[in-house]
């Protein structure tokens, strides 16, 4: 992994045209229906009970249930073919999580033989839940690789409903920003990392990779307010000595 550097302290056509269509004439037929049924002749004929509406209707009706038809089987087709394309795509990334798990950092982008790697995985498999992983693997892989502005694109890809490892991929999102020296974006990133779900195991090492890139910038009084702030709330942390230290000489130097 790309590691942080302390600074010397000495100085892709739509396909939604169709479904447009669709959308408008499901709406507008049963807007229609409404109007029906709520029209002064309906109302009376209410009385006689719903054959006569469903007579006069039956053409209105007929066209409405069928657009039912085709949605709830358009629903369960796709559910359907989601669910295979999910199981496709978890058999796929077996190997790059095995090549990722060795740190086979080359097999884990590209694959190896005719097994695919995770980048091909991802874009294969877009919107399943392996695809995304996949953008992770290839992310990781990249930075290590050196290859930050690659990891980044992918990095910032991945999303996911699990907070730690969110906040682990907007950590590695900044990492590779600090390498490229665009410490603004690094800062935002980390920034996102110690916000996202604080705890004391994984936040105290982010708010140490702030104060970092906040002393690469020369601004040591917000380094300090940032290493002030792990000793406040993690002060038990294992980053709770290192924090002191560098607070310290920060603070020296300021004299």
């Amino acid at each position: 992994m790309a590691g942080n550097k302390r600074p010397n302290r000495k100085g892709k056509p739509s396909t939604n045209k169709g479904k447009k269509e669709l959308h408008t004439q499901e709406g507008d037929t049963t807007t229609q229906i409404f109007e029906n049924l709520e029209s002064a002749d309906t109302l009376q004929e209410r009385l006689l009970g719903t054959e006569t509406f469903l007579k006069r209707n039956q053409r209105i009706i007929t066209i409405a249930l069928g657009v039912l038809v085709v949605a709830v089987a358009g629903y369960f087709v796709m559910n359907y073919l989601q669910g295979e394309k999910e199981r496709k795509a978890q058999e796929e990334i077996f190997f790059a999580q095995r090549y990722y798990e060795i740190d086979s950092l080359n097999r884990v982008v590209n694959g190896f033989g005719t097994r695919p790697g995770a980048k091909a995985i991802n874009e294969d498999y877009s919107g399943t839940k392996a695809g995304n992983l996949a953008a992770f693997y290839t992310g990781v892989a990249y930075l290590k690789q050196g290859k930050f502005q690659e990891a980044i694109n992918y990095l910032e890809e991945f999303s996911t409903s699990d907070l730690l490892v969110q906040a682990r991929a907007y950590s590695l999102v900044a990492d590779a920003y600090q390498e490229l020296k665009q410490y603004d974006k690094a800062i935002l990133n980390y920034k996102k990392a110690i916000d996202h779900e604080p705890n004391k195991f994984f936040t105290p090492p982010y708010l140490m990779k702030l104060a970092l890139v906040y002393e690469l910038q020369n601004k040591p009084k917000a380094a300090i307010a940032t290493y002030e702030r792990l000793l406040k709330d993690y002060p038990n942390a294992s980053d709770a000595n290192n924090a002191k230290k560098y607070k310290g000489k920060l603070l020296a130097q300021k004299k």
